[in-house]
């Protein structure tokens, strides 16, 4: 059984369709997104799109996601920026109201034996409510993750949100791939996961992609908070400040 895991497209088409071409050649049995399918990025309705239609996919929820769904938090947080609000705002009038629904069916964690390894996937550690996500802790050790995943009854445990790659070994494996859609460079992470008799084999894939057209569409589709965009996730990256011949 092979398994392909991405997490956080974050709106990022270039991306996405570079990731789900290797894992076509890779030739997955199943696929999953662990959240936040949308925000960030340009090309949010596409990207919902290309992930609801591609087969073997199974979609968990993510923050952003949520907010989608089930609305921005009322009354706005206190960590919520007006800038954020009118960014969340641009991506929910891009998206058809009718897939609120749909995307308000994610679960926000899906659980698996395959081949007599369980498996957990989710966007991040669970709140009480079973709905929020416990505050993300940066460069975390072993010792953080089991505090932050407790509960689960996995031998892995695939999860987001935060965009760094990460993979250490406590009582579990805890395993990001990495965010697909945000990175300093345009490299689209994701891993892959083979399954049998009881044992598995894990690896790190990430595949380059062109992303002129992600930056053309920030400014052109004019994207509420593209420059802190750039600087918080994609480190000030943006090929259009010193565009090659073959750019514009």
């Amino acid at each position: 059984m092979k398994i392909a895991v991405l997490t956080d497209v974050h709106g990022n088409l270039p991306a996405l369709q570079v990731a789900l071409a290797a894992i076509d050649r890779e030739g997955a049995d199943v696929i999953y997104h662990t959240g936040d399918a949308i925000g960030i990025g340009p090309f949010p309705a596409e990207c919902l799109e290309l992930l609801l239609s591609t087969a073997r996919m199974k979609l968990i929820c993510g923050n952003h996601d949520a907010w989608f769904s089930s609305g921005l938090p009322v009354p706005q947080p206190m960590w919520m920026s007006d800038g954020e609000v009118k960014h969340q705002q641009w991506i929910h009038s891009c998206l058809d109201p009718t897939l609120r629904g749909t995307i308000g069916a994610w679960p926000y964690l899906i659980q698996e034996v395959i081949e007599g390894v369980r498996l957990s996937f989710l966007h991040y550690g669970l709140a009480p409510s079973q709905q929020e996500f416990r505050s993300i802790i940066s460069s975390p050790g072993a010792a953080e993750l089991e505090e932050i995943f407790a509960g689960l009854q996995a031998d892995l445990v695939f999860y987001g949100h935060d965009h760094a790659t990460s993979d250490l070994q406590g009582i579990a494996r805890y395993v990001n791939p990495g965010s697909l859609g945000c990175h300093t460079d345009p490299v689209a992470r994701f891993a892959i996961l083979e399954c049998q008799s009881k044992s598995y084999a894990l690896r790190m894939v990430g595949v380059p992609y062109n992303d002129d057209a992600l930056f053309r569409q920030f400014e052109s589709r004019d994207v509420p908070e593209r420059h802190f965009i750039y600087e918080a996730f994609f480190g000030g990256r943006n090929p259009l400040r010193h565009p090659g011949p073959n750019i514009l």
